[in-house]
């Protein structure tokens, strides 16, 4: 089994891999600082100009599209710290704060626009348009259409949230100045100012935008499903080892970004010996690690009938029909009968579409009770944790 110390950190090549992948997050927003910094300015000094408060609030946005890039690159940094005692699973998980904070300045942008934008509903002011602000603006445009998907290119590259959000916002910024673009050209065209009212678009689009940050932060905070992929990956690789008849009730707890922790439990013979269950399932977490890095912690264990006589086939058919024929039943597995304890035992996942989860899997466990009165029925209620 894995050192605690390879834990969350891995081995040395694992740890080279995160201190990588750390240093091109940071330059990724190094990159969003700076060019997010030069069009927050030009676009505040062209809005001051001609008095247009869209401009000046995407300035703000902007303004804050930096300040967000400043945070990441902290919480990059800070996420690379060694486990210590107070934090034994490591640091990795301060990414998603990270996020919250980004999230946090984004809604704070959003609001205060709001209030702006309301205020010169109520209060206009005349706003006047030159040929120069508005090419300014149009390259501003291709600017942030560039730092989005330069950012979320390398988010997903990396798996890094807070840049793949970054990038998305910075699509968004794209469309709104584009949108920007328009007003002012109903403007110039119609004599119509409309700048206030797109201020209240921009805004709105703006919260939007830091609600679904902090919802996908709080999700991964949270415990959310695990990604069926990696899930596959990990079942396979432990399926693949000689000796295991089946791979179930595998968890994967996040603890930042590429720092999965879990357990699994595993089907065996009835026969096999301690030793040969030790050697089994050190090679498991040995063999996930290297092939999915991802750290296996608890490894437990299914016993399987090796004398699987008529009878117990009978019993075990039997026992599926009365399990199958209730809705939302996702798996049945670990079936186990035990002629000396006198006990049936087996694991039943049941869909979150069943609201009364316990109740179901109760009312099958006495269903299967009143068909075999002359033993036990042992039914455990598992979680569906991925597809």
């Amino acid at each position: 089994m894995p050192r605690p110390d390879q834990t969350l950190q891995g081995n040395a090549s694992a740890t080279e891999g995160a201190q990588r992948r750390g240093a091109l997050i940071v330059r990724a927003s190094i990159v969003g600082v700076v060019g997010n910094m030069l069009l927050s300015a030009m676009k505040a000094a062209i809005g001051t100009m001609t008095g247009s408060i869209a401009i000046v609030l995407d300035a703000v946005n902007n303004l804050s599209d930096a300040l967000s890039s400043i945070i990441t690159i902290v919480g990059t940094r800070l996420s690379e710290k060694e486990p210590d005692r107070a934090h034994p699973f490591g640091h990795g998980r301060i990414e998603y704060l990270t996020t919250i904070i980004i999230a946090a300045i984004v809604l704070w942008a959003g609001v205060t626009s709001l209030s702006e934008s309301v205020s010169r509903i109520i209060d206009p002011s005349p706003a006047s348009y030159g040929k120069t602000a508005l090419v300014i603006v149009a390259l501003g445009v291709v600017a942030k259409i560039a730092l989005g998907r330069y950012a979320t290119a390398r988010g997903r590259a990396l798996g890094s949230n807070s840049l793949k959000a970054s990038g998305t916002d910075a699509t968004m910024d794209a469309a709104i100045s584009a949108t920007t673009l328009v007003a002012a050209g109903v403007n110039l065209a119609f004599g119509i100012a409309v700048e206030a009212y797109l201020g209240v678009v921009i805004s709105l689009v703006i919260v939007k935008a830091g609600i679904d940050i902090l919802r996908e932060a709080l999700d991964k905070i949270l415990g959310e499903r695990m990604d069926s992929d990696l899930a596959d990956r990990v079942r396979k690789t432990i399926e693949g080892v000689e000796g295991v008849r089946g791979a179930y009730d595998l968890t994967l707890n996040d603890y930042g970004p590429n720092r999965q922790m879990g357990s699994v439990h595993i089907e065996v013979d009835e026969t096999m010996t301690a030793r040969r269950i030790d050697a089994l399932t050190r090679e498991i977490t040995t063999t996930v690690y290297r092939t999915c890095n991802v750290v296996i912690d608890a490894v437990g264990i299914y016993s399987t009938n090796v004398d699987d006589t008529s009878r117990v086939s009978s019993i075990r058919s039997h026992v599926n029909e009365i399990v199958w024929k209730h809705e939302h039943i996702l798996e049945v597995h670990g079936f186990y009968l035990d002629d000396d304890a006198r006990t049936i035992s087996l694991d039943v996942v049941i869909s979150f579409d069943e609201p009364h989860r316990a109740s179901a899997a109760e009312a099958i466990r006495e269903e299967i009770q009143a068909a075999f009165p002359e033993y036990v029925i042992e039914l455990t209620l598992d979680t569906d944790y991925s597809n």
